[in-house]
């Protein structure tokens, strides 16, 4: 009787290529603090040390006043308007783009609606709302528009990279049996792809949410705007109160997000 001898098992020597990115890694870090020439000594130094603590010192105790805190509440209510009104937008915008970028149309619109997304995309929110605020004005409505144009690109791109992981099968099968293309789509493709469309859009709505915060610093309005305001006059108490105030928006839309998402785990199965 013969037998088949089975291969040797490979050593597991050194990942030399893993080692060398790990090498080159380090330096890169390296070099950039040496490039910064950031001083420790000096940012660690009692006299340093006293100022941090004497700055942060002054956040506390933070305004309470029933006057401040509606205020501050009016400012959660705008950031969050801005964030849900943008990713509105970019959620409608995005789904109509994201059929020619998903090839259903031919090449030449994938292509031009590819490279639509890729510019939307590549702009950072704060670009976007810099460039807004001279367009549209100081306000709200700059935010919402910086929000709505980068999110574009980035749920339209993975709108698009959805489309084009379905199986076919399903979306085939209704076609050959007389089905229109538009109907095909909307009974076989639609279903597959909304529950995870739906929790792409929560996702980037959390994202929003902190970025409308930010967004304010150029004028777009809500938190932002007003704790750049008051941190510029120095008036910390008041700054405390909307940094408080921007934690407990943020924490709210990110359980209620999240728990949405786990409910639709199962759809997507």
């Amino acid at each position: 009787m013969s037998t088949t001898a089975s291969p040797a098992p490979r050593g597991f020597g050194p990942c030399w290529g893993c080692l060398a990115l790990a090498a080159a890694g380090v330096a890169a870090i390296v070099a950039s603090f040496a490039y910064l020439a950031v001083d420790w000594r000096q940012l660690f130094s009692a006299e340093s040390m006293r100022l941090m603590a004497k700055f942060v010192a002054e956040f506390f105790p933070p305004d309470l006043s029933p006057g401040f805190v509606a205020k501050a509440a009016w400012g959660v209510l705008q950031t969050f308007a801005v964030a849900a009104v943008g990713t509105l937008l970019a959620v409608a915008a995005a789904s109509v783009l994201a059929l020619p970028a998903a090839g259903r149309f031919g090449l030449a619109p994938r292509l031009a609606a590819r490279l639509a997304l890729n510019v939307l995309r590549s702009v950072p929110e704060l670009v976007w709302a810099a460039l807004m605020v001279l367009a549209a004005g100081l306000g709200p409505f700059a935010g919402t528009l910086a929000l709505a144009l980068h999110t574009t690109g980035v749920l339209g791109r993975l709108y698009a990279e959805s489309l084009e992981n379905l199986p076919t099968a399903p979306e085939r099968s209704l076609r050959e049996a007389g089905s229109g293309a538009v109907a095909a789509f909307a009974y076989a493709a639609l279903p597959l792809v909304t529950a995870q469309g739906v929790a792409y859009a929560l996702y980037r709505l959390e994202m929003n949410i902190r970025m409308a915060a930010v967004l304010g610093f150029v004028g777009a309005g809500g938190l932002g705007q007003m704790l750049y305001f008051h941190l510029s006059i120095f008036q910390q108490a008041q700054a405390a109160t909307l940094l408080v105030a921007m934690f407990v928006l943020v924490f709210a839309v990110d359980s209620l997000s999240a728990a949405i998402r786990v409910r639709l785990v199962p759809a997507q199965g």
